[in-house]
């Protein structure tokens, strides 16, 4: 890494850059460096790991309280306020991104961000009193 910082801190220099404080420079170059190589050392993909034989075990019954507890959250969708209601079903049970709600309803990702969250704690709110 502090190869490639030096070659980077050359390359800019030949491509005319000004460096004020070379110290600085090298230290924020090698930084950045430091968080790529973090950044591309991602765990494995689950279909990855299956293609190596790597089989995850479920014991039945936890499928069956997963099944369940996503019947009731369902059922408890039912009892938000209709916005709430709308963009929790679109996100979590359509499988929507943002960006396609977005599109779908005319509202900015952000507040639809917002609504899901502000839903997402009325639906927990609701889960743990059932």
């Amino acid at each position: 890494m502090v190869q490639d910082t030096f070659m980077k801190t050359w390359m800019y220099l030949i491509k005319k850059g000004k460096i004020d404080l070379m110290k600085a420079f090298l230290y924020r170059i090698l930084n950045n460096l430091i968080v790529d190589q973090y950044r591309k050392n991602k765990t494995a993909s689950l279909d990855v790991l299956l293609e190596k034989g790597y089989e995850p075990s479920m014991n039945p019954s936890e499928r069956l309280m997963n099944a369940l507890d996503g019947k009731k959250a369902l059922l408890l969708i039912q009892r938000l306020p209709q916005k709430y209601q709308k963009v929790m079903r679109m996100r979590y049970v359509q499988d929507l991104s943002l960006k396609e709600m977005s599109l779908i309803t005319g509202e900015s990702k952000n507040t639809l961000a917002v609504q899901l969250h502000r839903g997402l704690a009325k639906l927990k709110l609701l889960y743990t009193r059932a």
